[in-house]
């Protein structure tokens, strides 16, 4: 689908054509039918400058006591995140077998966890999912995936927490990175990569590694952490989100492909089309990390009206247009 913009007109006009834009419109393709409003021209989220400490976002060389501690968080990820320690850990939580809770339940555990390898935010993890699915709901009122999508992308987390194995930061948070080809020079703090022991294996240092070029993300395997265990989770209950919600929660954390456009050799033309979703999403999730919290009872009877959302035709099945995700079972190691 092409979804054209008209800029004569205040708001977002929507049209929808099959060959062609006007001259006066910019055109943006994107999979799913989903329309992308002109958030310039609606009074959209302005991504702020400097972030919760006063300083630009993502800069890991400003010397601070926290970015002393991220770059000793990264340090510990590189030398440790090997591509047989994420095949063992796909396996072992893809089970999903010791614990059953609700969505919300979830979320507000995450009143217990700080994200070690953030420099931006040290707030609890509910304030960031509330921040980001509230300012993708005030500039897509409509897309209501999508509100969903950013309240459950980090509930991964929870893997940090003792019920379920409590895992080394290392082991869930930070930027991701494939395993079984050579590390890019985008990665953060790269150079801690020569301690890791798959450098030692010839068939992973080129460029395409173990995999062939266009092979497509699914293929690849990606640093263990909070996206690929919630993917799991989601894909594993049957979640109704569409591909592109999936492909969010799973490559949110993945800055070198969406922020620096490496390994784009690896994917495929639904990732291609995915990764338009995740660019924008990204915008929300990186720039509306602040002090300033969420009242979150307020915006609570919201989200579970989306977690209980039914299909259209009344039935509770979910197994249409609606977004089934309440009751996903999590896995805790005993």
């Amino acid at each position: 689908m092409t979804v054209c913009f008209e800029h004569s007109t205040p708001g977002s006009q929507v049209v929808e054509t099959k060959n062609h834009c006007s001259s006066t419109t910019d055109e943006l393709v994107l999979d799913g039918g989903f329309m992308v409003p002109d958030t310039a021209a609606g009074g959209g989220f302005d991504a702020p400058e400097i972030n919760a400490f006063g300083h630009t976002f993502r800069d890991y060389d400003l010397e601070s006591v926290r970015n002393k501690q991220v770059e000793e968080f990264y340090r510990m990820n590189h030398i440790n995140q090997t591509y047989e320690f994420v095949k063992k850990m796909r396996e072992e939580y893809k089970k999903l077998d010791k614990l059953e809770m609700s969505i919300w339940e979830c979320c507000e555990l995450l009143n217990e966890v700080v994200d070690d390898s953030d420099p931006d935010l040290d707030e609890p993890q509910i304030e960031h999912l509330l921040q980001t699915a509230e300012a993708i709901r005030k500039d897509y009122p409509d897309e209501d995936w999508l509100h969903l999508t950013a309240l459950i992308h980090d509930l991964g987390k929870v893997l940090l927490l003792p019920r379920f194995g409590e895992l080394p930061q290392w082991a869930v948070v930070g930027d991701t990175h494939p395993l079984g080809c050579a590390f890019d020079g985008s990665i953060v703090h790269h150079k801690y990569f020569k301690e890791n022991p798959d450098v030692n294996n010839p068939a992973y240092q080129t460029k395409n590694g173990i995999y062939e070029e266009g092979c497509g993300l699914e293929n690849v395997m990606i640093s263990w952490g909070h996206d690929d265990y919630m993917y799991l989770v989601a894909k594993e209950n049957g979640t109704t989100l569409p591909q592109a919600g999936l492909f969010i929660i799973r490559y949110h954390s993945f800055y070198p492909l969406h922020r620096s456009g490496a390994y784009k050799h690896l994917m495929n033309e639904e990732d291609v089309e995915n990764l338009k979703w995740l660019q924008i999403f990204n915008k929300y999730d990186l720039y509306s990390k602040s002090k300033v919290h969420v009242d979150v009872e307020k915006v609570k009877p919201y989200y579970l009206s989306l977690l209980e959302k039914k299909s259209s035709d009344g039935e509770s099945s979910y197994v249409t247009r609606s977004y089934y995700i309440e009751g996903y079972r999590f896995l805790v190691l005993e």
